[in-house]
């Protein structure tokens, strides 16, 4: 199968944590806005759609592709209102491989339209899935927002 990694990042993150828990944050509202956002609506199945509120003004939404508990999840993302990035537009892949008592988080997003968001996108999900290390793994990050 080939596959198209055009506009593609790639993040990585060993979390102090099992695959079902670091799972959990990300499928299970309450936790997932223990590391992003400041609320968040996630119905975490093939179909099901979710929405984040990141910060108070910005607002991702987009649509499950595939949910394989506890390795794997597929979704589309986008932002509400972004010219360039619209909700569904791009693809996010979060795999979780069991490593050594620990959790290697593997996120590639797909489909950034340019340099400049391919940037934007990277710095965000760095900080926000280093949050997610620190709380999957026992330290709480504090707000998320």
């Amino acid at each position: 199968m080939i596959e198209d990694v055009t506009g593609a990042i790639e993040i990585t993150q060993r979390i102090e944590a099992p695959p079902e828990i670091v799972f959990a944050y990300l499928t299970d509202s309450a936790r997932f806005t223990r590391w992003m956002g400041v609320s968040a609506e996630l119905d975490a199945r093939p179909g099901g759609r979710y929405r984040i509120d990141v910060d108070g003004v910005h607002i991702a939404a987009g649509e499950y592709q595939q949910v394989e508990p506890p390795h794997r999840l597929v979704m589309s993302w986008g932002w509400d209102g972004h010219p360039t990035v619209p909700p569904g537009s791009t693809t996010v892949e979060i795999t979780l491989t069991p490593e050594r008592g620990a959790t290697l988080l593997r996120l590639r997003h797909l489909g950034l339209p340019n340099e400049g968001e391919r940037r934007t996108h990277t710095d965000g999900w760095s900080q926000y899935t280093g949050r997610l290390r620190e709380v999957a793994g026992g330290t709480e990050a504090g707000h998320a927002g």
